[in-house]
């Protein structure tokens, strides 16, 4: 799994992009996805991920934008006004990612932040090989990988992440 946050200060522009190779979704299926009252989760009658992930992106002037294929994956892009009053703030990726790849080791998670022209990015089996045998979900590791995450975004934002 692929989630990549780009800002384009010079064309005011942050896009987010998360990107799968699982099952995918059939036409059927991204038609409704976008309805917060349809879900394929079975422990619960809504879901709103998707129409509020939108909903944020195109207050600001954004747009968004789902490709799916079945058998190959899904895309979900969202592009958001970077300077519009109305942008929610990022969020705190260094704690969002230190959980995702901590708690799913069995995923390979790829991180990727851009800010103009550079980049820092970030896996799970980077972390995995570095560490040789040593489990991501331990305290320690954890904590590296949300200090490691976070140095590097504070780095290209000037530290504004």
């Amino acid at each position: 799994m692929e989630i990549s946050v780009v800002e384009k200060p010079a064309d005011d522009r942050m896009i987010i992009t998360i990107t799968d190779d699982g099952c995918g979704m059939a036409p059927e299926q991204i038609a409704h996805v976008e309805d917060p009252f349809y879900t394929t989760r079975t422990t619960r009658k809504v879901g709103l991920g998707v129409p509020f992930f939108k909903m944020a992106a195109l207050m600001t002037g954004g747009d968004f934008s789902i490709r799916s294929q079945v058998g190959e994956g899904t895309q979900v892009q969202a592009v958001f006004g970077l300077t519009h009053i109305d942008r929610m703030p990022l969020g705190n990726m260094a704690d969002t990612m230190c959980i995702l790849m901590g708690c799913n080791e069995q995923i390979n998670f790829s991180f990727t932040y851009q800010v103009g022209e550079e980049v820092f990015s970030v896996s799970t089996a980077q972390l995995q090989e570095i560490l040789d045998g040593v489990p991501l979900n331990s305290p320690q590791v954890m904590e590296f990988i949300r200090g490691y995450i976070k140095e590097n975004m504070d780095l290209l934002s000037g530290g504004a992440s």
